[in-house]
């Protein structure tokens, strides 16, 4: 078990004031079997107009907030304490073969399908930034031959996706295809995680794609650095057994198995279901953004001093 707090800051400096603004946030940690928020507060400047806080389509927490005065920035500060545990070792003991869970999300006439499968089928289509396409399924082909274990071929592409794509925050934008990112072979986790849910999807699976934060080590001898972490993504893929709602996670960016060192946000469909943070203004001309990760273990550095006076310096910058 780990406890964690989170610090995410995002800031927007505008060329001119905003006249109207509304934006969509997905901030606040899920409820999991495994993990607990136990503290989550939020600051916004400036105040909002109007908010409301809600379950999304995919159980998430959104809040939706109004700006309805002029405005020339907006800075939204959330904080987080979250209690995550790492899955128990015979979770994922004995899985399915690939092509059997494959086959309970096909249609059979006359046969409905349970809540559980049916809740799971909304991952399995094709959306904007997880495409269904044969491309997809021929680079994954050699990961999921068959009879394999579901467990197999998820770890099998994760490690696929690690080797042959780069690291490359300069290589792609949010609104790069992820078709594009597969002839490139280079992005951020962001993209690696589109490509994976991609994959899975073109050979019939349900995936889904997790926003959430990683723990970073420092390089030895070297203090964590206040604000240089960021926002991460990974693979979720549907992998019913004994509990029929089990879900496999995979993390392509660093080619592993989520546990404690993982924090979940929100999941979707992709990542324009769970952006951080989104909306629509009225003016403001050129915008600048910035945007600062802090996510420290509770036992490593003293919060109320020396973490605070950081992101108060990072806040004047």
């Amino acid at each position: 078990m780990a406890r964690y707090r989170v610090t995410h800051d995002t800031h927007y400096q505008y060329d001119a004031p905003v006249a109207l603004s509304r934006q969509l946030l997905h901030l606040t940690p899920r409820e999991l079997p495994r993990q607990q928020c136990l503290e989550h507060r939020r600051q916004v400047i400036p105040e909002p107009s109007f908010q409301l806080e809600h379950l999304d389509a995919f159980g998430n927490v959104a809040a939706m907030m109004a700006f309805e005065a002029p405005h020339d920035e907006l800075w939204v500060r959330t904080e987080s304490i979250v209690e995550v545990f790492s899955p128990e070792p015979s979770t994922f003991a004995e899985t399915p073969a690939w092509e059997s869970v494959r086959n309970r999300l096909h249609y059979h006439a006359g046969v409905a399908p349970s809540p559980i499968t049916l809740a799971a089928l909304q991952y399995r289509f094709g959306s904007p930034y997880g495409r269904i396409k044969r491309r997809f399924a021929i680079y994954a082909a050699d990961c999921f031959p068959p009879g394999r274990s579901l467990l197999d071929g998820v770890i099998a592409l994760n490690g696929k996706i690690h080797r042959d794509f780069k690291f490359d925050p300069e290589a792609t934008t949010v609104a790069t295809p992820v078709s594009d990112v597969l002839t490139r072979r280079r992005g951020v986790c962001q993209d690696f995680a589109h490509v994976m849910v991609s994959c899975l999807r073109s050979i019939g699976l349900a995936a889904r794609y997790v926003s959430g934060y990683i723990l970073t080590t420092p390089p030895p001898g070297q203090q964590r650095l206040i604000g240089a972490d960021a926002s991460h993504a990974w693979v979720s893929v549907w992998c019913p057994g004994e509990d029929e709602n089990r879900w496999l996670d995979a993390d392509p960016t660093n080619n592993l198995l989520p546990g404690s060192q993982h924090v979940t946000l929100a999941w979707g469909r992709d990542f324009g279901d769970v952006s951080p943070l989104r909306g629509v203004i009225l003016g403001g001309g050129e915008q600048e953004l910035k945007v600062s990760v802090t996510m420290l273990p509770l036992d490593e550095l003293p919060l109320d001093g020396a973490t605070n006076d950081a992101l108060a310096q990072w806040q004047t910058q």
